[in-house]
């Protein structure tokens, strides 16, 4: 049984608003801010309350900053807030979650600080992992926009204190309830425009959120509501964590938890829901494993690059790579190349496609696939090894070696190749 959790996003996303769904859920507290604290960072406060949105009582999550002022989790404020200490309503001492020392807050850090702070941060392995993934998939995205390296990506609210805590303290909370997989549903965002504070006024989704949601394929819908209804640290969390996207899946339901935003929406509860939960993923055969296609049309590139690009991919890590003739305009003979693989490898297979094939874009689609079991045993046809891989009923002679042995003994590689089918396995 794997313990699961799957997130609703009906409402949108942010990186608070995940941290507090899963406290929702039963994860502890303090367990989640020692967690937290590991990291070295200082002059913050973390809080949890519980609160109503749209009469739905929920979890709010508030990382206060000393002189700062709140950056992604003002999800439904448009990054506007008073200072911290003036919004927060007051929590009696037993809900307080107090850690690090008194210090102005950092709002501009780069790539490299926060991946050097994770590096030496005292978190359990699994927590510093998916920390790093979620804010590798920021400065990706972050390089990919601004043209420039990963190394030197500047984080402006998202390199922020409260930015970090709201990661880390998510990744953390996943690891008290001991999540083994995420699934996450469609992802609604907002329109019209934001106020950025480092970039003025940018579309509705932010640059960084939609460039996320393309980097995994990832499902979403639009609401005609001009708030940030997604923010990049929400739905960084679910891109580069979640296994796949989609509807909830068979499993026995064991807890389940709401994250609120700062605001209360009317006819909509602005909340994260989360639901845990036992399922048997090696039983549950119609889930399928879902995968990524990514695919390009070359008409100008001969048959040895189509090879050699296909040979990479493979070496790179597709589970298979293929090519299909089809007809371009004017009539042109022409290539589809395809790479199937796990969504995590889209990003450098991607670039090794265009790389390879010249291509000017890439599609991606999201698939499910039903890999059958198999096991691979070797036989011995005078004196030379022969793999043979045993799927069900089926052995197929692995090609390469049947045809090195019949280059040695002289022989036809159908004869080795029958000779290796009728042996018995060891």
């Amino acid at each position: 049984m794997t313990r699961t959790a799957w997130f609703h996003c009906f409402a949108g996303t942010a990186g608070d608003m995940t941290m507090a769904a899963l406290i929702d859920a039963g994860a502890n507290p303090d367990a989640v801010a020692q967690m937290v604290a590991g990291v070295a960072l200082d002059g913050y406060s973390l809080t949890f309350e519980r609160v109503q949105r749209c009469g739905l009582a929920a979890t709010l999550a508030t990382v206060a900053v000393l002189g700062g002022h709140d950056h992604d989790h003002d999800h439904h404020d448009h990054h506007h807030h008073d200072q911290a200490n003036a919004t927060y309503p007051a929590l009696s001492v037993r809900d307080k979650r107090y850690i690090g020392n008194p210090a102005p807050d950092v709002t501009h850090r780069g790539y490299g600080v926060i991946r050097g702070l994770l590096e030496q941060a005292e978190l359990p392995g699994r927590v510093r992992d998916r920390a790093q993934r979620v804010f590798l998939a920021l400065a990706e995205v972050e390089a990919a926009m601004h043209d420039v390296s990963v190394d030197q990506v500047e984080f402006h609210e998202v390199g922020s204190t409260d930015a970090i805590v709201d990661i880390v303290g998510a990744c953390a909370a996943l690891e008290d309830l001991g999540i083994e997989r995420i699934i996450c549903s469609p992802i609604t965002v907002g329109m019209g425009t934001i106020r950025g504070a480092a970039h003025g006024d940018l579309p509705n989704p932010a640059p960084a959120t939609a460039a996320l949601l393309a980097r995994r394929s990832a499902p979403s819908r639009g609401l005609d509501d001009h708030r940030e209804l997604a923010t990049p640290t929400g739905v960084a969390l679910m891109t580069a964590l979640a296994d796949e996207f989609g509807p909830m899946p068979s499993m026995t339901i064991t807890a389940s938890g709401h994250g609120a935003g700062r605001a209360d929406t009317p006819g909509r509860p602005n909340v994260v829901q989360v639901v845990i939960g036992d399922s048997d993923t090696a039983s549950n055969v119609d889930d399928g494993q879902p995968v990524t296609e990514l695919c390009v049309n070359v008409d100008d590139t001969t048959g040895e690059v189509i090879a050699h690009t296909i040979a990479v991919l493979l070496d790179a890590g597709a589970y298979d790579a293929w090519a299909t003739p089809i007809v371009m305009k004017k009539g042109r003979p022409a290539y589809t190349l395809h790479a199937l693989c796990d969504h995590r490898l889209v990003t450098p297979l991607r670039e090794l496609l265009v790389s390879e094939s010249g291509s000017l874009g890439v599609r991606a689609t999201s698939l499910q696939r039903w890999p059958q079991q198999r096991r691979e045993h070797t036989v011995d046809v005078d004196g030379h090894p022969i793999r043979v891989k045993i799927s069900g009923a089926r052995r197929k002679v692995e090609f390469d070696d049947a045809a090195a042995a019949a280059s040695a003994l002289g022989l036809p590689v159908r004869d080795v190749i029958r000779r290796a089918e009728s042996q018995e396995l060891r």
